[in-house]
């Protein structure tokens, strides 16, 4: 399997999930295949209702999949704006189309300047990929 990580999304370099800044406000959120890999085919996902605020690191719904259940981390904070009912009803989406129509949500963020330093973007993405990709290998998350 090949794993695809486009250099103009901003991604969690610890929980997967990637950020798309649609506005200076406004940035919508998923999981990137190799968190989906080790995930494995999604069966559940809740996400915090419309309105709820949630902070970089923290909770903001959770997840089961085939390999494992736990926690959604949100990337940055900020207030959940919209959710994906599509993959609130089929969460399977999600692996389909991780970085198309499996998107989970879209936050409004004041914060995203500062929280989005945090995060991987750019020339930066293929080197921090591929030490995830030997490091999944390695614990067996994946082949």
């Amino acid at each position: 399997m090949s794993y695809h990580f486009p250099e103009h999304l901003f991604f969690d370099k610890k929980h997967h999930v990637w950020c798309l800044p649609e506005s200076d406000l406004l940035i919508r959120i998923g999981i990137d295949p190799l968190g989906l890999a080790s995930l494995g085919d999604l069966a559940y996902l809740s996400l915090n209702p419309n309105g709820s605020e949630v902070i970089q690191g923290q909770p903001m719904g959770m997840l089961e999949a085939a390999k494992m259940t736990g926690e959604l981390i949100a990337p940055v904070g900020g207030k959940i704006v919209e959710r994906n009912q599509v993959v609130l009803q089929d969460p399977y989406q999600v692996n389909r189309e991780p970085y198309g129509a499996g998107w989970l949500a879209v936050l409004e963020s004041e914060s995203w300047n500062e929280d989005s330093k945090q995060l991987v973007t750019g020339q930066d993405v293929d080197a921090w990929s591929q030490e995830e990709l030997k490091r999944y290998r390695e614990q067996g998350w994946i082949d």
